[in-house]
C-alpha cells in the first residue's frame, strides 16, 4: 500500500471530518429548531405548543428510521465497492436530501426529505471509519473511529450552534441550505484526496449480512438502540428545557448546545482512546457515568450552572460509547467490517427516534419538560444491563471455544 504524501494525508482526513461535521449540524440542528419548525408547519401551533412540538419531533424520529433503513442496505450492497468510490456517492446523496429539506413545502414533505437525507448517514460513518484506519496505519481503528466521528462532535460546539442561529435569524430552511454546502465542499475535497483503494470483489451482499447470524451482533444492536435513547430523550428537547425551565431566552439555546458539543468532542476523544486499551471497560464505566450524569441533570437543570454543567457531562459520556460500541460491533462482525461499523449507527439512530418518542410521549402526558431526563435514566439502566448481558455471552462462547474444535470467537481479537 503506497503511503499518501502529508499535505494529501492532512487533506484526505479533513474531507472525512468534514462530511462527519455535515451529518452533525443535519441530524442535532433540527432539535434546536424544533420550536421553529412547528411554529411554521404545523397548523394550530399557537393554541397547544407543548403538543407542537411533540409532533414536530416525528421528524428526530423519521430521521432515525432513514439510518436505520439505509446503513445495512449501503453496507451490504456496498460490499464490494472501492471505499472512496463509495464515499462520493453517499455524499451525492447527502446534497440531494439537505437541498430538498430547505425547499419543503409541508411537514409531510419535509418529513420525507429528511428521511431520504438520513439513507446514506450509517453507511457514511462506517466506510470512512474503515477509510481512515487505513489511511492513519495499523493499530488506529480506535482512533480512526474517533477521528471519521470528530466531525460530528465538533459539530455540535460550532455547527449546530451556528445552524440554530441562522435557523432562527433567518429561518429554519437556511439550516439546511448551509448543510447543503458544507457537504458539497466536504465532496470536493474528497474528491481531490482520497486513496482509491480498490474494492474487494470476493465480498457480497450475502456474506456481509452473514453478520447478523450472531446473536452477539444482535445483543450490540440492542446496546445502542436503547442506551442512546437515553440521551437522545434529553437532547431531544434541550431547547424546551432551557427556556422553558431554566428560565434562559432562545438566543442561549446555541450556547448550551456548544457546551454539549464540546463535551461530545472531548468525550469522542477518550473513547477512542480508551477503546484501543480496553473495550470492555471503556462500555461498562461509559454507561455508569452517562446514567449518573442523566441524573444529576433532572435534578439540576432548573439552575443555569446546573443546566451547563450536566449537559456537558452527558455529551461527554455518551460520545466516549460511540467509538467502544462501534469497535465491538467491528470486531464481533470479524470479516463483515463495513456492516459491523454501519449497524452501530443504525443502532445509534434507533436511539435517537426511541428517545425522542418516548420523552415525547411523557411531555404530552404532562409530566413536563424534565420528564425525558428520567426516561433517558431508564434506557441508559438498560443498556448498560444489556451491555454486561454481551460480555457474559462473550465468555460463555470463549468457554465453549476451549471445547469445540473449529469454533472462533473474534470479538476480542486485535482490529484487522
Amino acid at each position: 500500500m503506497t503511503a499518501l504524501a502529508p499535505a494529501r494525508r492532512v487533506v484526505a482526513l479533513f474531507a472525512i471530518a468534514l462530511g462527519g461535521f455535515a451529518i452533525g449540524v443535519t441530524e442535532f440542528a433540527s432539535m434546536g429548531l424544533l420550536p421553529d419548525i412547528a411554529r411554521d408547519l404545523m397548523p394550530g401551533f399557537e393554541a397547544s405548543p407543548a403538543a407542537g412540538i411533540a409532533r414536530a419531533g416525528l421528524l428526530i424520529t423519521t430521521y432515525a428510521l432513514g439510518v436505520v433503513v439505509g446503513a445495512p442496505v449501503f453496507a451490504a450492497f456496498g460490499a464490494r465497492a472501492s471505499q472512496a468510490r463509495l464515499t462520493f456517492l453517499l455524499l451525492v446523496l447527502f446534497i440531494i436530501g439537505s437541498a430538498a429539506s430547505a425547499l419543503a413545502p409541508t411537514f409531510g414533505w419535509l418529513s420525507a426529505f429528511r428521511f431520504i437525507a438520513a439513507l446514506p448517514h450509517g453507511a457514511y460513518f462506517a466506510v470512512v471509519s474503515l477509510l481512515a484506519a487505513r489511511i492513519m496505519g495499523p493499530g488506529s481503528q480506535g482512533k480512526g473511529i474517533a477521528l471519521a466521528l470528530s466531525g460530528l462532535t465538533v459539530a455540535n460546539v460550532v455547527g449546530v450552534p451556528l445552524a440554530t442561529w441562522l435557523g432562527q435569524s433567518l429561518g429554519w430552511r437556511w439550516a439546511y441550505v448551509m448543510v447543503a454546502a458544507i457537504f458539497a465542499l466536504a465532496l470536493v475535497l474528497a474528491l481531490v484526496s482520497l486513496p482509491r483503494y480498490p474494492g474487494d470483489p470476493e465480498r457480497s451482499a450475502a456474506a456481509e449480512l452473514s453478520a447478523f447470524k450472531n446473536v452477539r451482533t444482535w445483543i450490540m444492536i440492542a446496546v445502542g438502540s436503547i442506551g442512546f435513547g437515553g440521551f437522545f430523550a434529553v437532547y431531544s428537547y434541550i431547547a424546551e428545557v432551557s427556556t422553558q425551565v431554566t428560565g434562559l431566552s432562545a438566543g442561549v439555546v446555541p450556547w448550551v448546545l456548544a457546551v454539549m458539543g464540546v463535551g461530545m468532542t472531548i468525550g469522542n476523544l477518550i473513547g477512542g482512546w480508551a477503546s484501543d486499551r480496553d473495550l470492555t471497560k471503556t462500555i461498562v464505566f461509559g454507561f455508569a457515568a452517562l446514567i449518573a450524569s442523566l441524573v444529576l441533570y433532572t435534578l439540576l437543570a432548573p439552575t443555569v450552572i446546573g443546566l451547563f454543567v450536566t449537559v456537558f457531562l452527558i455529551g461527554a459520556m455518551q460520545s466516549v460509547l460511540i467509538p467502544s460500541i462501534q469497535a465491538r460491533l467491528i470486531r464481533i462482525a470479524d470479516k463483515a467490517a463495513l456492516l459491523g461499523a454501519a449497524v452501530n449507527h443504525s443502532a445509534f439512530n434507533i436511539g435517537n427516534g426511541l428517545g425522542a418518542a418516548l420523552g415525547g410521549a411523557a411531555i404530552a402526558a404532562g409530566f413536563g419538560y424534565l420528564s425525558p431526563g428520567w426516561v433517558g435514566v431508564a434506557l441508559a439502566v438498560a443498556g448498560l444491563g444489556l451491555a454486561l448481558l454481551s460480555l457474559l455471552v462473550t465468555r460463555r462462547d470463549k468457554r465453549d471455544e476451549r471445547n469445540t474444535v473449529g469454533i472462533r470467537v473474534v470479538d476480542d481479537e486485535p482490529m484487522p
